[in-house]
């Protein structure tokens, strides 16, 4: 599988403090790709280091077959929307799309128009006076119209209510749907991606828990709960992603090796396990480099 992104060893520090440290990852190319995690798991400062925003400390990163920023070409290769959607707030929607065509080798000013025109943003009105969905949907199209082999999202909705929000993902969805773009969307909100990504990466403290795509991530996993797991053969054929207690109830998150799912005593209540419980599972456990076999996590 080719990779649009390659890290390894990875890692940005400032002063004493590792905001992100040892990160290794692929993100495969001609996807949708969610990148969730917890708040202080690296996702920005990974994604600023991908857009040549900042410079690593530490390891390698390729993107797009080229080190971020590696010149003219390689800028171009890249679009990124940062946390805060950025606008100049002095400057009219006419006159981002102008600068826009002005610093971009490649730009489909075609592409640009049409987007102002169907959202329905006036091309004379100055960025500071557009509402937070409005600035977000210009942010998108300056992504965009530079048509780029990859286009890094960083929470561009983490500060939109829910209906701007589900807007955006809408008219993002559509948008890469009418170009060959990989996209990288940095969120906290599993609902986000799973509304708009076919492939999910759990960052944890600069560690990938788990990757792969959606529909095989859900097919694979399984919720597993028995009122005496003393007395319950532990499953087999699997990995223990989390283990819980709770009124005399032993619950587990079981990674199956195969989507077949997981060999188990019937004991064992088997459930299936949405996205985000899947993704909370691995979230609760840290920085550990592999699964627990299910043996031991029984043992």
């Amino acid at each position: 599988m080719d990779a649009v992104l390659q890290a390894r060893s990875l890692g940005k520090k400032y002063r004493q403090r590792w905001a992100l440290s040892d990160c290794t990852l692929d993100v495969p190319a001609g996807r949708i790709v969610g990148l969730v995690g917890p708040n202080g798991a690296g996702k920005s400062t990974l994604l600023n280091l991908a857009s040549g925003m900042l410079a690593p400390t530490t390891g390698t990163i390729e993107v797009c077959g080229g080190h971020p920023a590696g010149g003219p070409a390689q800028l171009a290769k890249v679009g990124f929307v940062a946390q805060d959607t950025p606008t100049y707030a002095g400057l009219t929607v006419a006159e981002h799309l102008g600068l826009g065509a002005r610093l971009n080798p490649v730009w489909d000013a075609a592409l640009a128009d049409a987007r102002i025109r169907r959202l329905g943003l006036d091309p004379g009105q100055r960025a500071g006076r557009l509402s937070g969905g409005q600035r977000a949907q210009l942010a998108l199209t300056l992504g965009l119209a530079k048509r780029p082999e990859l286009l890094i999202l960083d929470e561009p909705v983490a500060a939109l209510d829910p209906l701007a929000r589900r807007e955006f993902l809408e008219d993002l969805t559509d948008a890469i749907a009418a170009q060959e773009t990989s996209v990288v969307l940095s969120s906290h909100l599993v609902s986000d991606v799973e509304r708009v990504c076919d492939h999910v990466i759990v960052l944890v403290n600069s560690r990938v828990q788990v990757a792969g795509d959606i529909d095989g991530l859900v097919a694979r996993h399984q919720r597993l709960t028995a009122t005496d797991a003393g007395q319950a053969a532990p499953p087999t054929g699997g990995h223990i992603v989390s283990t819980s207690h709770a009124d005399a109830r032993t619950t587990l998150v079981v990674r199956a090796d195969v989507p077949d799912r997981a060999a188990h005593d019937p004991a064992w209540a088997v459930s299936p396990l949405p996205l985000e419980d899947i993704v909370l599972a691995y979230m609760g456990r840290g920085t550990a480099s592999h699964p627990t076999t299910a043996l031991e996590a029984l043992r």
